[in-house]
């Protein structure tokens, strides 16, 4: 069957319209699609439009509960926790970058924890807008287990992604996302999907042993990003993320593909830095001069240039999305 290419409208109305269908509530199914589609747009393939099926089912099952509406808990200063309440990430996090933002207009730095929370999607898209408002911001998240400890076997955390942005003058924001698993697992899950294998080396079986079958390595773990150093580099997000909102460890949570068990119950953390008082406003031309010199060294790119070009495409030509994945989604809607 051949891949279907999509204009972003349409495609957002299409994933409402089956998200509504499978029980959640028309503003939660807005805020879901819209960040599907930025994923999709950025070509974060497997958090985009490989993620239908499996919210769907899950807000029908009712693993996801698609009426909930998150709740903002003021601390002392500029702090804050969002209790996402078992509903969709996405309400969640945009409720949190607006609190984040709202504490930096008079504190040089603000951290919002959210816990009960589901799939966090493209950990860029946490820190992005904060930079394009002018500060600095830290994304860490977590989620149902996928890596083991080092020299372990048995998955105990989740792939951990961290994602960082700083604003720029007369630019896009420099973005850096990066899943602390050699590669996001949805890259398997949309492998596992469409039948094809994964390079050896991204996963491990049941059993401990390399894999290149998607569907064992489902089953199994990933490898973490730099060997032992990235395994502590995964803990210490577990900590941020889990720990710090009191929210399910990896090897706590259920998992985002299947509509079965308990809600996944994941954490996070969102932190923005006002660069101006810790730099005395020099921030700015700092980063330049950083900047230009990475550039000045042939073959260099910046993080999140491509995603950037690739989302000027996508707002001009649309989104292709494989036939067979098409199909489900349409027929979802019922």
């Amino acid at each position: 069957m051949d891949d279907k290419r999509l204009g972003l409208a349409e495609f957002r109305e299409l994933i409402v319209a089956v998200l509504v269908a499978h029980d959640t509530a028309p503003a939660n199914a807005e805020s879901t699609a819209n960040a599907l589609v930025a994923a999709e747009a950025d070509g974060q393939k497997g958090h985009g439009a490989s993620r239908v099926p499996s919210y769907a089912g899950q807000s029908r099952s009712g693993k996801v509960d698609g009426h909930a509406e998150p709740e903002l808990i003021e601390l002392d200063g500029p702090a804050a926790i969002v209790d996402a309440h078992d509903g969709f990430s996405y309400p969640a996090t945009a409720l949190a970058q607006r609190t984040v933002e709202a504490h930096l207009a008079h504190s040089p730095i603000a951290a919002v924890s959210i816990r009960n929370t589901h799939h966090s999607g493209v950990a860029a898209h946490h820190v992005e807008p904060l930079a394009r408002a002018g500060f600095v911001a830290l994304g860490v998240c977590n989620g149902p287990q996928a890596i083991a400890p080092w020299g372990g076997k048995r998955g105990l955390f989740g792939t951990n992604p961290v994602a960082f942005a700083a604003p720029r003058d007369g630019a896009p924001p420099l973005v850096v996302d990066m899943s602390l698993s050699k590669v996001a697992r949805g890259k398997i899950n949309v492998a596992a999907q469409s039948g094809e294998s994964i390079p050896e080396g991204w996963a491990f079986d049941l059993n401990g042993e390399p894999t290149t079958d998607p569907k064992a390595a489902m089953a199994g773990t990933m490898a973490p990003m730099g060997d032992a150093k990235g395994a502590q580099l995964v803990l210490m997000v577990e900590i941020l993320a889990a720990a710090l909102s009191a929210s399910c460890f990896g090897f706590e949570s259920s998992s985002y593909f299947e509509a079965e068990g308990e809600p996944p119950r994941a954490g996070q953390l969102l932190l923005g830095i006002d660069p101006g008082p810790f730099s005395e406003n020099r921030f700015g031309p700092r980063l330049e001069t950083l900047i230009a010199a990475i550039e000045a060294q042939p073959g260099t790119r910046l993080p999140g240039a491509r995603r950037f070009a690739l989302r000027e495409r996508a707002e001009r030509e649309g989104v292709t999305i494989p036939g067979p994945l098409y199909e489900q989604i349409v027929a979802l809607r019922g």
